[in-house]
């Protein structure tokens, strides 16, 4: 029996040591798995980054990522605002299916998220930036091991917080300081036996474009160029365009338009910040501008200011990625830039988003991943924030859930693009509020685009929209109404509804009453028939 006894000892020690071993070397490898470093602005703008060809603007330390990585020239948002756009890439589900359709919403971050996915996985996750789904309870950050983020949307000078569920305050530039942060936490705070995954977000250059103490004077001696169509007059598009209150002549207020100064500044700052602008106000006073003359001056003001807060964003992201290069991470991180969406600057006359239009619609995306992506590439294939989840996921070996509808761009990320590949994709905006005041006053509208077509239905004025984008890239004519587009119309059309049926997407259309010609003093009553007549008779 003794003998037997110490038989048994063994066996038992022999498994014991197996298993230590087996445990050892999982976490050997998981410690092998690639951190992901996900840098995220709010409202800039792809053709506000001189990688893609911006003539207003340098951005060195992003054209770094796209210059040691890759730039994808096709990546478009599914709901062209702030806060739908996070909680698509948090859901990898489109608004109707995660509950955040419009500003103002509530997100349950209860749900199915990647960030507790990969928690769970073992990765040590961090949120720190701009959070902007709401606060309290289920709409707190969760699936991160730390978080500190902005009070809503957060003032671009000394900023109160919250850290892991309490307020927090700071003196200083925001941007800087949600640097600051993650740069800590990078530094000090985060567990170096695990890989990590740092949301790191930018309040930046969201309205009303605020600029750091450094930049003020930037562009002082420049005048920017304007866009093409900073005039437009809409003629070739449907009434929502017409009605829109997004423009720069009536729309930028004193305080966009830095004719007052922000009220939450320091007497410090608030000296340098009067330094820099009230000998411009004062020229700008005794020009007595009218006419257009003073839309170029509101532009270039909006302009000059919008680019001085890329321009801290881009200085910042540089000092992330030094600070990657010295601590020996490079090598082993992904580093992904976007935005939540796109942004009009000055195009079509415009500030601002949400339209299914280019500007707005269009996303920057940039990866680096060193060993995986060869340098300075470019993918041109359709690609969307409904991807994001997915790709983080399986960039860290965790399985995707079925649930989830986007793809991951893993495979496009090694230059192989599926043979399946998607050849368009599903868009709907939802925050219009009827007869009640709604912020710009964007009508609702769903659509699809594809490589060459995009197909845009204002639903509850019943208007269609169709643009070949090869012929248009401005998107100032469209030919829905042109017969020799008629099989184009259909194939869309027909399309539109087929991604709405692999989306579940519910009818939105009798939530909106349809508005009086009084709606907005802009709106011109135009005498138009209904689509579905349009299009029967084709």
């Amino acid at each position: 029996m003794p003998h037997l006894q110490s038989v048994r000892q063994l066996v038992v020690a022999a498994f014991a040591a197996v298993a230590i071993l087996s445990c050892a070397g999982t976490l050997a490898a998981a410690d092998k798995r690639p951190n992901i470093l996900f840098i995220f602005s709010d409202d800039h703008a792809a053709h506000a980054i001189s990688a893609y060809g911006s003539k207003i603007n340098q951005t060195p330390n992003l054209d770094r990522i796209a210059n040691e990585g890759m730039l994808f020239e096709n990546c478009f948002c599914t709901n062209s605002i702030c806060g739908p756009s996070r909680a698509v890439i948090l859901t990898g589900k489109h608004s109707h299916l995660n509950g955040f359709r419009q500003n103002g919403n509530r997100f349950d971050a209860s749900q199915q998220i990647f960030s507790r996915l990969l928690q769970q996985a073992g990765y040590n996750t961090a949120m720190i930036g701009k959070w902007h789904l709401g606060h309290g309870g289920n709409s707190d950050p969760q699936g991160f091991d730390y978080w500190e983020v902005l009070q809503g949307q957060g003032p671009y000078y000394n900023p109160p917080m919250i850290r892991n569920g309490k307020a927090t305050k700071y003196t200083g530039y925001t941007t800087d300081i949600i640097t600051d942060l993650a740069l800590d936490w990078l530094k000090n705070d985060r567990d170096k036996d695990k890989p990590f995954m740092l949301m790191y977000q930018h309040k930046a250059p969201h309205r009303n474009w605020q600029p750091g103490p450094k930049y003020l004077t930037m562009f002082d001696d420049v005048e920017i160029p304007e866009p093409v169509n900073l005039f437009d007059d809409y003629e070739g598009r449907g009434s929502a365009a017409k009605q829109q209150d997004m423009t720069v002549e009536h729309t930028l207020t004193a305080a966009d338009l830095k004719l007052t100064a922000p009220g939450n500044l320091t007497p410090e700052q608030r000296a340098v910040w009067d330094a820099a602008y009230e000998p411009k106000n004062e020229a700008f006073r005794k020009a007595n501008l009218t006419g257009k003359d003073l839309i170029r001056w509101k532009y270039q003001r909006y302009i000059k200011d919008y680019l001085r807060c890329v321009q801290s964003v881009d200085d910042n992201i540089g000092r992330v990625l030094d600070y990657l290069d010295e601590a020996g991470l490079a090598e082993n991180t992904v580093v992904i830039y976007s935005s939540d969406q796109g942004f009009y600057l000055g195009d079509h006359g415009w500030f601002d988003k949400r339209f299914m239009y280019e500007e707005s619609y269009r996303m920057p995306l940039l990866v680096r991943w060193p060993g995986v992506i060869r340098p300075g590439s470019r993918n041109r294939d359709l690609t969307s924030n409904l991807d994001f989840a997915e790709t983080f996921l399986d960039i860290a070996g965790v399985e995707i859930p079925r649930d989830m509808q986007g793809a991951s761009l893993k495979p496009l990320l090694s230059g192989q693009t599926p043979a399946d590949w998607r050849q368009s994709l599903y868009y709907q905006y939802y925050e219009f509020y009827g007869n009640q005041r709604a912020a710009h006053m964007v009508r609702r509208h769903y659509g699809v685009r594809t490589p060459q077509y995009k197909l845009i239905h204002f639903y509850n004025l019943d208007e269609w929209e169709l643009y070949d984008l090869g012929k248009d890239p401005h998107e100032m004519r469209s030919v829905y109404s042109d017969p020799a587009y008629s099989s184009v119309v259909k194939e869309l059309t027909d399309e539109v509804h087929r991604l709405q049926e692999v989306y579940q997407v519910p009818d939105d259309q009798g939530s909106v009453p349809k508005d009086p010609p009084s709606l907005h003093p802009n709106f011109k009553p135009q005498r138009r028939q209904p689509a579905k007549k349009k299009a029967a008779k084709k």
